[in-house]
């Protein structure tokens, strides 16, 4: 299979070009004014070219809530919004807290063969909070520990977590919040488990990924504990960068527009490493009785697009930075350049076609978001995942 795209603007976190690019089979084979015979030819004019997006933090629901998501309707709501690696969070029935679960996981992802699915593993077994005895039979191929969806409250077993996944060279990724303090001040509840585990980082030189930050003072932290030498790496989501006082039900929530400008000053600064997506789909019953979050793979280039770049508030290369070279650096995927030799994973934008986002044309198996109706500029037109097409609008 070979792939020729003419007319188009290539951009990643290090180039802006207008030239054509060649794929043989899963490659870029070449770039620049090219004249080969492909099997099929796609004229690039007035679109971008860059490399496919890749989300460290979703939640496909499988197994155990395929109503709301799967594997597949998963991967393929991650192709209509242009990304062909995401990293699954492990609160699913049962949560991935065992080998046989996780590698059924990985096992199945693969033989879709539609997008890179990686995983991660829970830091405590059944997310009791304490037990870390589980972790002494980790897969090899686990990148991050995460009990994503709960957090874990005790010092005591963050402590000895961070000490193991330092050990075991592996990352944690934090979902910040007391679950006490929730009720009473929901900002506190992730201000204070931020400042708690970046400090641990610190201590124990342990690899820490910030999950969702929100708040002007989480910002801070991570900014600080960067400079300090901490071993520090935070993500946003699009909902986070992009609206405020909205009475919409996400965890962490909607936030104030004090805190958007914190985030996108940590956008513009370098604090923040990436954007991801929180995916998180719920079906309509689950969300009529207050369950928290959104689906978001299908929205987020855009949002982010016309948030940030056609804002001015960042460039489309630190865009591609955000959402393909520093969260694949943060997996340990080989990702985010286009150059030859380099996997053809890709996803081709119409970076000045305005349109309304409908819900109810969402390829997700859940269509809960908040904007729905929200008219956006950038849509993705075709995402190419091993030299071949696999989404086209």
């Amino acid at each position: 299979m070979s792939l020729l795209i003419k007319n188009v603007r290539i951009i990643d976190y290090k180039t802006d070009m207008c030239c054509d690019l060649y794929i043989e089979k899963d490659q870029i084979k070449d770039i620049g004014n090219l004249s080969y015979k492909a099997d099929e030819i796609i004229d690039g004019s007035d679109k971008v070219l860059m490399p496919s997006f890749v989300d460290t933090h979703v939640h496909f629901r499988d197994p155990g809530f395929l109503y709301k998501e799967t594997l597949e309707t998963g991967s393929r709501a991650a192709l209509c919004g242009g990304y062909t690696s995401v990293n699954l969070m492990g609160n699913t029935n049962p949560i991935v807290d065992s080998p046989g679960v996780y590698e059924d996981i990985i096992c199945r992802g693969k033989n879709l063969n539609l997008i890179d699915i990686h995983s991660v593993y829970a830091v405590t077994k059944g997310f009791d909070g304490h037990t870390l005895d589980h972790l002494n039979d980790l897969p090899e191929s686990v990148r991050f520990l995460s009990d994503d969806g709960k957090g874990i409250l005790s010092n005591y077993t963050m402590f000895h977590a961070m000490n193991k996944a330092k050990e075991l060279g592996v990352g944690i990724m934090v979902h910040a919040e007391d679950p006490n303090l929730s009720p009473l001040d929901y900002r506190i509840a992730e201000d204070i488990i931020t400042l708690r585990d970046i400090y641990l980082a610190e201590q124990t030189g342990a690899r820490l990924h910030m999950s969702h930050v929100s708040t002007v003072d989480s910002i801070d932290a991570v900014r600080h504990g960067k400079i300090k030498g901490a071993n520090v790496t935070c993500e946003v989501t699009p909902h986070h960068l992009s609206l405020w006082d909205v009475n919409y039900r996400v965890n962490p929530p909607i936030r104030t527009k004090k805190d958007v400008k914190a985030v996108i000053r940590g956008i513009q600064d370098g604090t923040v490493d990436c954007i991801a997506t929180d995916h998180a789909p719920h079906s309509q019953e689950d969300k009529a009785k207050g369950a928290p979050g959104m689906v978001g793979l299908e929205t987020a280039f855009a949002v982010c697009y016309t948030n940030l770049v056609k804002t001015g508030r960042i460039g489309l290369k630190k865009l591609s930075k955000l959402m393909s070279k520093n969260p694949a650096d943060i997996l340990g995927i080989d990702h985010g350049a286009i150059e030859v030799e380099k996997k053809a994973d890709l996803v081709l934008v119409d970076i000045e076609k305005e349109y309304t986002i409908n819900k109810n044309e969402l390829m997700s198996k859940s269509n809960n978001t908040p904007f729905d109706g929200a008219k956006v500029y950038g849509r993705v037109e075709i995402t190419i995942y091993k030299g071949e097409v696999k989404y086209r609008r």
